[in-house]
């Protein structure tokens, strides 16, 4: 008796995390990733051009809006972008499915990672994958449009991203010099992406003393804004307190400061000759410089390799730029609310200024009306009508004191009048409306889904068709039918005195055909009125 054997399948409970690189920065930034052999990670790369796409390391590749580009790029036009990512919209899903963290890099400023970004971070969102976006901003010689562009994608990327980061390649020449290159600039700007990458994955993949899952990862990350990563390494007596500050001064990213960050997450790799000392001064040093109610989680990996060495991780979520943070002297406000209480006060202080010139000016003309109108109590209608008005112009005091001071009171009613005429004076009014949200006034910017993507957005997530709304047809309105006029004949008269449904027998004789022929030869009024009498008495009678 032969005895088969079947062997169970075992799922790994691994957390998926996926590194999405959009554009041509998104490329190169995951071709360095694979360059360094990062574990525990999937890469997929999507790009317009389709030159580029070939040259890329990854297996996974999207090639963005066949119909659109055709292959040949975004032209620098984010719109060209956007457009060819709500075109693969499926095929992005498709990558994106089963994640439970995706890194979305690419490069502000140009037209697919600015245009093609936010779309992918917004599938991704539906998804309820914990999505972090690393970007860049062009340099300063590649001109202030392109920085605009920038601009505008970073805005549109930090609406659906749960935490983004910054790095300006302008700040690569704090760390170069002349003799460096401009393939190891670049991969000093990857590098960074590289370094929180691996933090994260490090503390989900590998063993360590103190062990991390994806839920502490995600409670640090969701919802956090702004962000920023670290890394430092450092060896001898004093490593710990040198790799905590050099993962702290990050001079690559955006003016970030560590001051006030809601999250933290810190990661500490050293080998089996790291201390209980060493891990407490770096998490101290770290500890000191965030909010006090920040959210803290330390972890701890080892690495037979890094003996003698102490590498220190950073992540911290919920910061704001220092600049910012510097002007401004209350609560920055979020894109919902409206304006502050002092643009609102300065925008109402003009009319209330000019409420009191109005009276102020008022007040002389009031003073002159008894002199020239008896009665005092009603200054209104004796200046409003016009046989009042010669007498008061061939006098010259009254001319002038009219010229002098009624002036006000007659380019108000003319304002009155101009405003019923001319109703675009209510612009400022909508100019203010302007100021309250920033992309609001914008009809379609180019990192914003339109209706139709988020459709098929929802539809594909949820793996369904999209249901045809049929509109049931409206029943057509009932036609009234014309009034027409009612007889007024003596018979209408002598059946409103006796108390009989006038109303109803008017109503009936609309809907008979006679009736018409009735209005129709009013020289047969007579007759009729005649021939009815004796009938309508006759009926009375019975």
């Amino acid at each position: 008796m032969a005895l088969n054997f079947i062997a169970t399948e075992s799922k790994e409970l691994t957390p998926r995390i996926t590194v999405f690189g959009v554009g041509g920065a998104g490329g190169n930034a995951v071709n360095n990733m694979i360059d360094k052999a990062l574990e525990g990670v999937e890469f997929v790369v999507a790009n317009t051009d389709a030159q580029a796409l070939q040259q890329s390391k990854s297996r996974a590749r999207v090639q963005l809006g066949v119909k659109v580009t055709e292959g040949l790029g975004a032209g620098a036009r984010p719109s060209v972008g956007a457009s060819a990512a709500e075109e693969t919209l499926e095929e992005i899903i498709d990558h994106l499915a089963g994640a439970h963290m995706c890194f979305i890099t690419a490069g502000m400023g140009g037209g697919t990672g600015t245009g093609a970004a936010p779309i992918i971070a917004q599938a991704a969102r539906e998804l309820g994958v914990l999505t972090v976006g690393v970007v860049t901003k062009p340099f300063a010689f590649e001109g202030a449009k392109r920085m605009r562009q920038a601009e505008d994608g970073v805005e549109a990327l930090q609406k659906v991203v749960d935490t983004l980061i910054i790095i300006p390649n302008q700040n690569l020449f704090r760390l170069a010099n002349e003799k460096t290159t401009f393939t190891e600039a670049f991969a000093m700007a990857d590098d960074v992406l590289y370094q929180g990458v691996k933090g994260v994955t490090d503390l989900m993949v590998r063993p360590g003393m103190i062990n991390l899952d994806f839920a502490d990862v995600r409670a640090v990350m969701d919802e956090m804004g702004k962000a920023m990563m670290g890394t430092g390494e450092a060896t001898g007596e004093d490593r710990a307190r040198q790799a905590s500050e050099k993962a702290i001064a990050n001079p690559l990213l955006d003016e970030i400061s560590l001051n006030g960050a809601r999250g933290v997450l810190i990661n500490i790799t050293g080998g089996h000759d790291l201390t209980l000392f060493e891990l407490d001064e770096a998490a101290n040093l770290i500890r000191e410089k965030v909010d006090p109610e920040a959210n803290i989680i330390v972890g701890s990996t080892l690495d037979p390799e890094m003996e003698g060495a102490i590498r220190v991780s950073v992540v911290a979520t919920g910061i704001e730029a220092q600049a910012d943070a510097a002007t401004l002297d209350v609560p920055r406000r979020r894109l919902a609310e409206p304006l502050t209480p002092a643009a609102h006060e300065a925008a109402t202080e003009q009319p209330q200024e000019e409420a009191v010139a109005h009276d102020a000016y008022q007040e002389p003309v009031f003073e002159p009306r008894p002199e020239y109108v008896e009665p005092e109590p009603q200054p209104e209608p004796a200046y409003q009508p016009e046989p009042q008005r010669p007498a008061a112009r061939v006098e010259p005091q009254t001319e002038y004191v009219h010229r002098g001071q009624g002036n006000p009171v007659q380019n108000e009613f003319d304002l009155d009048a101009v405003l019923h005429e001319q109703p675009q004076y209510e612009q400022p009014q909508s100019w203010q409306d302007e100021a309250g949200g920033y992309v609001a006034p914008r009809p379609h910017s180019a990192g914003s889904p339109s209706p139709e993507t988020l459709a098929r957005l929802r539809a594909a997530v949820a793996k369904q068709p999209e249901a045809q709304q049929r509109q049931a047809p409206c029943p057509p309105e009932p036609t009234q039918q014309p009034e027409q006029r009612g007889r007024f004949g003596i018979s209408s008269l002598i059946s409103r005195m006796a108390g009989s449904g006038g109303e109803n027998n008017a109503q009936a004789a609309r809907v008979q055909p006679p009736v018409h022929s009735y209005d129709d030869e009013p020289a047969q009024r007579a007759s009729d009125d005649r021939i009815e009498i004796p009938a309508f008495l006759r009926r009375q009678a019975n």
